[in-house]
């Protein structure tokens, strides 16, 4: 069996366009496929074997000629695999349409059209939060598999070295921290560093103990910085 050509995609391409009513016409200057319907604006098509940046370049170098640009892909037996919705994602924000040719039939996957991004106000809430609250610039971007230093996992180190001279009570670290949450924090105990040697007092785990020693030259630059009533 002979490997797919770009231009086996053309044929079935074509009739699913003149099944439509088109007129379609392949290498029309720079477009792989145009397609004309009486007086509605030309339909352009381009081609590629796989989804990839020259074809979506392409796509966006065509849309000044006309809005209805498409993108068609050749699929193998595995479909679009994982990448399904980022490419269809990415192809509705650039206002692209998306067809899928396989075993010699269109699949119609999405139409092109202009894109308003949905602004999540809640989630950038939550970022905005997160970049104030937190001290300094921890991390490094770009890495992967480390331990992410945020503004929580820093509370939690300010309530810890309230606790390294013996067990305190959640008031007394709230006020020697400045951590307003220490209570909750600290009742939550998300990363195993507290414990609860009688009623109403928190002292250090074992975990505990150990991060403090992992996380030394952080918490040094913390307690520098420690504002009060942190929330």
């Amino acid at each position: 069996m002979s490997a797919l050509r770009e231009a086996d995609l053309y044929p079935p391409l074509k009739r699913f366009l003149e099944a439509q009513g088109y007129v379609v016409k392949a290498e029309i200057g720079a477009c792989d496929v145009m397609a004309c319907r009486g007086d509605e604006p030309p339909v352009v098509i381009e081609m590629k074997l796989s989804f990839s940046l020259a074809l979506v370049l392409q796509g966006i170098a065509r849309q000044a000629v006309t809005d209805q640009v498409y993108l068609a892909v050749a699929l193998g037996p595995r479909g679009w695999g994982t990448r399904y919705r980022d490419i269809v994602a990415l192809c509705r924000r650039l206002g692209l349409g998306l067809l899928a040719l396989r075993e010699g039939e269109v699949e119609p996957h999405l139409d092109p059209g202009p894109y308003r991004p949905r602004r999540d106000s809640r989630q950038g809430a939550r970022l905005l939060r997160e970049f104030h609250r937190r001290v300094g610039d921890p991390n490094t971007a770009g890495t992967t598999g480390v331990p992410r230093m945020t503004a929580y996992r820093q509370d939690a180190l300010r309530c810890l070295a309230m606790l390294e001279a013996g067990p305190r009570r959640a008031a007394q670290v709230a006020a020697e921290s400045g951590v307003a949450r220490a209570a909750r924090l600290m009742r939550d105990d998300h990363y195993g560093w507290f414990e609860r040697p009688g009623r109403g007092l928190y002292a250090l785990s074992p975990k505990g103990t150990a991060a403090l020693a992992a996380h030394a030259g952080e918490l040094a630059r913390l307690l520098v910085a420690r504002p009060s009533g942190r929330g």
